[in-house]
């Protein structure tokens, strides 16, 4: 008789633990929102003029995503948080562009992670909302790669 394949558990995301973990995806919306705001504004250079009325743009699209986010919890029966991710600063505008794509590599990773939970939970609007929000932060990814001169970064998925 073949050996019978065992299938490890998953751990079960519940409400309250979904809850919580959309909060810390708002924290990382917000921190974006602080970065991009901050960096548009510093970034100095007739090279990065460019670069920084699109980092104005993607502020927009980060409160967006806060915004949808904070209404997700809400929906859950949370409270949304009101606590940014720290934001790192620099005066060279390389770094300030490689810590925003760092953070965005991060934010796609757990997003991808948030969609699957959403469908464990039957959370199928919720995780729709998050997809469209990918796509949009994978943009974020492959512009700032593109500003860098390098190749987008795989994020994988969050642990």
């Amino acid at each position: 008789m073949p050996a019978q394949k065992t299938i490890a558990p998953t751990t079960a995301v519940t409400r309250e633990k979904l809850i919580d973990l959309l909060n810390e995806d708002l924290s990382r919306e917000y921190q974006a929102i602080i970065s991009y705001v901050n960096y548009s504004q510093v970034l100095k250079g007739a090279q990065y003029m460019n670069i920084a009325d699109e980092l104005a743009v993607h502020a927009t699209e980060e409160l967006a995503h806060a915004i949808a986010l904070s209404n997700h919890i809400d929906y859950l029966g949370g409270m949304p948080s009101v606590t940014p991710k720290p934001v790192k600063t620099s005066e060279k505008n390389e770094d300030m562009l490689r810590f925003d794509l760092e953070n965005e590599k991060v934010t796609i990773a757990n997003y991808r992670r948030r969609i699957r939970q959403c469908d464990e939970l039957n959370e199928f609007a919720i995780g729709e909302s998050i997809r469209e929000i990918l796509m949009q932060e994978q943009d974020h990814l492959i512009a700032l790669a593109t500003a860098l001169g390098v190749d987008p970064p795989n994020p994988g998925i969050a642990d």
